[in-house]
């Protein structure tokens, strides 16, 4: 088969699959490309059109940006440009400290902050200065993941205000000498060393530890998959399965991260793994395949929104089949297959266009079958945890319904 060919066309066949459809079975993909009341184009962490000056807010439940006119008579007040008799809404609290562009309903109390910074624990210390320049960086690579959690269908929820069982929580510290701070997760808590946000120290690191890619939005999507493997995958049905392909998570974690950092990755290790971190335990290699196949599908929904086609492209190796997937007879196979072989497509053309500005491959990865399968047992965890949430919100959609009706004279 020649792969250039019309007939091999999974990039374009990937738009059909996230687009919003009555089907549970997909899933939905927010778009990146939003056009102000102007007509010009608004991108995801403006909170002013450039163009016109209009106010901008990020919308959660159309997961858009949108135009804002002012209520009248109400300060405070906002409502969408296209809506103007549809709900009210405030802007987050952290509109001036981070830039915050978020909406909140506009009956929330005065000076509410947004979902995403509702979910932060402890913020740096703002007495000093440099900090904040690190928390606004921080807060928009986390505003960009719950965007992306929330239009997958994933449950999102505060530690700090809606569920301190299951929810999630950040922490943002800084390290000081005698007391440093690493990233990581532990029930629900996620920890990121401030000193991240620092490009040039980011990258000092990056080297010393022979990585090829790291970034803030990278940390935060590797330690919420820890996050999402105890919400759903830990005592449930998924679990057998996930030792089967990942391995038993029971294994020691500390003498297994010790072996790594002493004693390298096997020899073997990128046949089967998708970085040389993932084979250290089993818990790290699910929280890597995990923030791959957010990079996957946050990326080309992306590129798809925006128009970029990837027809011309020369793949470097047939694409994968249904023998790479963990379960070649899944309703969802094909459509998986459509997401990893675009995904080939567009790396290819992304890392040329690096390349061609003397700049590290944009993708520095290769992912193999045994990758693939894991990539695919996490495509089905999402959709099952997608489903089951959207019927939850439908129950509580009917249980608000009611009591409404039930208090109607």
């Amino acid at each position: 088969m020649v792969f250039t060919s019309p007939v091999f066309r999974p990039f374009n066949s990937y738009d059909s699959f996230w687009t919003p459809v009555p089907d549970a079975d997909g899933m939905v993909r927010a778009s990146r490309a939003y056009l102000c009341q102007c007509g010009r184009p608004i991108f995801f962490r403006n909170s002013v059109c450039l163009a016109c000056g209009a106010p901008l807010g990020y919308e959660v439940d159309s997961a858009r940006l949108q135009s804002l006119v002012p209520v009248p008579d109400q300060p405070g007040q906002w409502a969408l440009w296209h809506d103007t008799q549809g709900g009210h809404y405030q802007r987050c609290a952290n509109l001036d400290a981070v830039g915050c562009n978020w909406l909140v309903p506009g009956n929330a109390p005065p000076g509410s902050v947004c979902l995403a910074c509702s979910l932060n624990r402890t913020v740096p210390d703002l007495s000093q200065p440099q900090n904040l320049a690190a928390w606004r960086a921080l807060e928009i690579a986390k505003r960009h993941l719950v965007a992306q959690l929330l239009s997958m269908g994933l449950p999102v929820v505060s530690k700090m205000t809606a569920d301190a069982a299951q929810g999630v929580a950040f922490d943002f510290l800084q390290p000081h000498p005698d007391k440093p701070v690493l990233t990581g997760h532990d029930e629900g808590i996620i920890t990121l060393n401030i000193e991240e946000a620092d490009d040039a120290r980011r990258e000092q690191v990056r080297n010393a530890m022979g990585e090829p890619y790291r970034t803030l939005l990278g940390h935060l999507r590797h330690e919420v998959g820890h996050y999402y493997w105890d919400r759903l995958v830990r005592d449930t049905l998924w679990l057998d399965d996930y030792r089967a392909l990942f391995g038993d998570e029971r294994a020691d974690y500390a003498e297994a991260l010790n072996r790594n950092y002493t004693q390298g990755p096997p020899p073997d290790w990128a046949q089967r793994f998708v970085s040389t971190y993932a084979s250290s335990h089993p818990w790290e290699d699910w929280a890597e395949t995990w923030a791959h196949y957010l990079h996957m599908v946050d990326t080309l929904g992306t590129a798809m929104r925006f128009g970029l086609d990837a027809k011309d492209v020369e793949l470097p190796y047939a694409p994968f089949t249904r023998d790479a997937l963990w379960r070649p007879d899944d309703p969802g196979a094909e459509s998986f297959l459509h997401i990893a072989n675009a995904w080939v497509e567009l790396t290819g053309v992304l890392n040329e266009m690096s390349r061609s500005m003397g700049e590290h491959d944009f993708y520095p990865f290769v992912l193999t079958p045994p990758v693939v399968a894991k990539l695919q047992f996490i495509h089905c965890v999402v959709v099952q945890a997608r489903q089951t949430q959207a019927a939850e919100n439908v129950d509580q959609t009917q249980a608000q319904a009611q009591v409404q009706a039930q208090g109607q004279p």
